[in-house]
């Protein structure tokens, strides 16, 4: 585990997160994230977050599914399995429309979905630190990671001045881990105290 020393800022209202972001960036401080009760439309952009690719990996397993779809049926109802259904040509490509539009639908929809999970680390098993229980209800929550050149007593007092109702220093683990928050909690005090001795 690698643990490493965050400024955490809490914010009553996007209209003041908004310039605030824009002045962290500005003063050179590495934003690790910020976290927000609702999506904040823009908020991507002020953190200079490029576009998502999900869209280019919907269309790649929409395309690999309708592929999967018309090489599958053709395969079976030309090659494999040939039999003459009412006089009509053994290639009906009109007849196996609907078959390719639900596979090409749901390889898309799932491979999305999976993809989606894996790049936000989303799972019933992960387990992720969580820096302030109000940004799951009405806190807007920045978090400025610390790093060797980070004075920490400017950074929050910068926080202060730019609006931060609430601002704490935190040591946390950066990734994501399997297993319970009971349990490991114990381990990760034990290397808090190792860190800051």
């Amino acid at each position: 585990m690698t643990i490493k020393k965050f400024v955490v800022g809490c914010f009553d209202d996007e209209d003041i997160l908004f310039p605030a972001v824009r002045k962290v960036r500005k003063a050179g401080y590495k934003i690790h994230d910020v976290y927000t009760p609702f999506p904040l439309h823009g908020l991507d952009k002020e953190l200079g977050m490029r576009d998502t690719s999900l869209h280019t990996a919907g269309f790649i397993y929409a395309l690999t599914g309708l592929t999967t779809a018309l090489g599958f049926i053709s395969w079976i109802l030309t090659m494999d399995w040939v039999q003459n259904y009412g006089g009509k040509p053994h290639f009906s490509l009109a007849a196996w429309i609907p078959i390719m539009f639900e596979l090409t639908v749901l390889f898309s929809g799932v491979g999305m979905t999976l993809t989606f999970c894996y790049l936000c680390q989303l799972a019933p098993f992960v387990k992720k630190h969580h820096f302030h229980a109000g940004a799951t209800d009405d806190q807007f929550v920045m978090v400025i990671e610390c790093t060797s050149g980070t004075n920490v007593q400017e950074a929050e007092s910068f926080l202060s001045a730019a609006g931060a109702k609430e601002v704490n220093i935190q040591m946390a683990e950066t990734g994501w881990w399997l297993g319970r928050y009971d349990m490991d909690k114990k381990l990760f005090d034990q290397k808090t105290d190792m860190l800051t001795a």
